[in-house]
C-alpha cells in the first residue's frame, strides 16, 4: 500500500477503522469501515508482494467510497464522503480532496510516508521545502484530528507542530516517533559486536550467530518497545505537571542554552517572554517542545556519565545487562561486561533510567539547588530505586494501563517521583560519597522488614491521609495493595534516618 511503515501501522490493531488514505497515486476513502473486514484486506495487500490501493477489493468499501486516481481531473463525491469531510462540494479536484481529508476531523491521521503536509501559518510554503507537496499542505491550526502520529519523517514542521499543539492537538516530534528504528539498529550494533567477538576467538560458528539472531528478533522488539514506551511517558509525565513545573523547565532550557548544548532558532523555540505569554494562556510547553527537552537531557547526562562508567560498583555495572536480551545475559554474561562499548552502554542505561523516571530536569535541580554533580545524584538515585523497588512499582502503575483513567496513572507516577526526589535529596544531604554497593547491602534488609508494616505505626494526621489517600485510589480502580504502598510513601521518606 506504497510504503512499509505505512502498511506495518495500519495492521497493529484490528480495530483500526481507516476512513481514508493517500499516496502518490491513489486516494482511498471508505466513510463507514467494517474495522474487521479491512484488516483482514488490508493484510492481503501487504503481503502480496508490489501491491497497491488499486488492487483493493472495492466490494469491502463501505457505501460512498472507493480508491481514485490521483491523476483524474476530478472527483465526483458522494454524500457519504461529503458527509465525512463536512463539505457541501458534489466534486473536487484530487489536491483539493487531499487538502480536505488532511483537515477531517478524525481520531488520527498517520504519517507513514514522504512529503512535508503541515507547516505553520507564519511560514511559507519556499520555507517548508518540499516543493512536490506546496498544492497539498495545510496549516497547524487548520488540523482537526486529535492525534497526529509520525511514522515518517518531516510529516509537519517544528512550528507546524507548535501551532497544531497549541490549538489543542496532540503530537510529539518525527524524531520521538521513530525512534524505536533508531533504538532497534543500537541493540543490533550492540548485540553484533558481542557475537562477532565469539566468531572471532571461535566460541561460536556462522551458522549459529544468524539463527541466535534471528531467534532473538522478539527479546529485542521488547526491550525496544519499552525504551520507546518509558520516553513517551516522560513527555507525558512532563506535559501532566507543565503549569506547576513551569519555572523549572524555563530555567532548564536557559541552562542548555547557555552552556551551548542547544540553540532556540534552530530548534524553533521562543523566547522566554513569549514563553510566559503562552504560559498565561495555557498553551506553553507543548509535547513538541519537551519532546526536545527530555532528548536534550538525555544526551548531556549520558555525556557526564561516561567517567562513572569506569566504576567497579556492581550495582552501576548491571545496567550494562538490561541492554541486552536475558538469553545473552545468561549464557555471556562475562563478555557483556567485556564489551567494547560497555561504558557508552552503562551511561546511556543510567541517564535513560533517570530521565524517564525522575524527569528531565532533576539532575540539574540537585545541581542548583544542593551543588551535587551529575555523578552523584545518578548515585543516590540508584541507590533510592534499589532500596525502595521503584522500578517494581513504576512497572505496576504501567499495567494499569487502559484499566484506570491515564490522570490517575500520571497521579500515581508523580508520588513515585516524589518519594524518588525526596529521598535522593536525603542521601545527597547526608552521605558523602555515595556508594549505591555498600549502601544497598548495608540497608536493604532494613528496608525491607519496616516497609509492609510502616502504615500500621502511623497515627493523627498522618494515618487520616493515609487512609484517604488510599480510599480515594481504591475508588479509582487501583489494586489494593499499590494503593496502599504508595498512599503510605509519607512514612516510607523516613526510612533513610532510622
Amino acid at each position: 500500500m506504497g510504503g512499509d511503515v505505512f502498511g506495518n501501522g495500519m495492521l497493529l490493531s484490528k480495530s483500526l477503522k481507516v476512513v481514508a488514505a493517500f499516496n502518490h497515486l491513489h486516494i482511498f476513502i471508505d466513510p463507514t469501515p467494517d474495522a474487521e473486514v479491512s484488516w483482514q484486506e488490508r493484510k492481503r495487500l501487504f503481503e502480496r508482494p508490489r501491491s497497491s490501493w488499486a488492487d483493493y477489493n472495492t466490494e469491502l468499501i463501505s457505501e460512498g467510497g472507493g480508491v481514485f486516481s490521483r491523476s483524474a481531473k476530478q472527483i465526483p463525491l458522494s454524500p457519504e464522503i461529503r458527509e465525512l469531510l463536512a463539505c457541501a462540494e458534489t466534486v473536487l479536484t484530487p489536491t483539493e480532496l487531499i487538502r480536505r481529508l488532511l483537515q477531517t476531523k478524525v481520531d488520527l491521521i498517520w504519517n507513514g510516508g514522504i512529503g512535508t503536509y503541515v507547516k505553520a501559518l507564519e511560514e511559507s510554503h519556499a520555507e517548508v521545502g518540499d516543493r512536490a507537496n506546496d498544492a497539498l499542505r495545510v496549516n497547524g491550526s487548520d488540523l482537526q484530528c486529535r492525534v497526529f502520529g509520525e511514522g515518517g519523517n518531516l510529516g509537519l514542521t517544528q512550528l507546524g507542530r507548535l501551532e497544531y499543539c497549541r490549538n489543542g492537538g496532540i503530537c510529539n516530534t518525527d524524531f520521538i516517533d521513530n525512534a524505536a528504528g533508531v533504538d532497534c539498529s543500537d541493540h543490533e550494533v550492540n548485540i553484533k559486536i558481542l557475537l562477532n567477538a565469539q566468531l572471532e576467538s571461535e566460541d561460536l560458528t556462522s551458522k549459529q550467530r544468524n539463527q541466535l539472531l534471528a531467534d532473538m528478533t522478539d527479546d529485542v522488539a521488547s526491550l525496544v518497545l519499552h525504551n520507546n514506551y518509558r520516553q513517551t511517558l516522560a513527555i507525558s509525565l512532563a506535559s501532566y505537571s507543565r503549569d506547576k513545573h513551569h519555572h523549572d523547565y524555563l530555567r532548564f532550557l536557559e541552562h542548555l542554552e547557555e552552556s551551548g548544548a542547544l540553540s532556540r532558532e534552530l530548534e524553533f523555540l521562543p523566547d522566554n517572554e513569549r514563553i510566559n505569554e503562552f504560559h498565561s494562556e495555557g498553551k506553553s510547553w507543548t509535547r513538541p517542545e519537551l519532546s526536545l527537552l527530555v532528548s536534550y537531557a538525555k544526551v548531556e547526562l549520558k555525556e557526564q556519565l561516561i567517567a562513572l562508567a569506569e566504576t567497579d560498583d556492581p550495582w552501576l555495572l548491571e545496567r550494562v545487562y538490561r541492554a541486552f536480551p536475558q538469553r545473552l545475559r545468561k549464557d555471556y554474561a562475562e563478555q557483556i561486561r567485556e564489551h567494547r562499548l560497555a561504558k557508552e552502554i552503562i551511561a546511556t542505561q543510567l541517564a535513560n533510567e533517570l530521565v524517564n523516571i525522575m524527569g528531565f530536569r532533576y539532575c540539574h535541580r540537585q545541581e542548583i539547588s544542593l551543588g551535587a554533580t551529575p555523578v552523584e545524584t545518578v548515585c543516590a538515585f540508584v541507590t533510592v530505586v534499589e532500596l525502595f523497588g521503584i522500578e517494581a512499582l513504576w512497572r505496576e502503575v504501567e499495567a494499569l494501563d487502559q484499566y484506570v483513567d491515564s490522570n490517575v496513572q500520571y497521579e500515581l507516577f508523580h508520588q513515585i517521583m516524589r518519594l524518588g526526589r525526596r529521598s535522593t535529596r536525603w542521601f545527597l544531604r547526608n552521605i558523602h560519597h555515595i556508594q549505591p554497593s555498600l549502601l544497598i547491602e548495608k540497608m536493604q534488609l532494613g528496608f525491607s522488614a519496616l516497609m509492609p508494616s510502616l502504615p500500621d505505626y502511623q497515627r493523627g494526621v498522618w494515618a487520616e491521609d493515609y487512609r484517604a489517600r488510599h480510599a480515594r485510589w481504591l475508588d479509582d480502580g487501583v489494586p489494593d495493595a499499590l494503593a496502599a504502598r504508595i498512599a503510605a510513601f509519607d512514612a516510607y521518606f523516613l526510612l533513610p534516618g532510622c
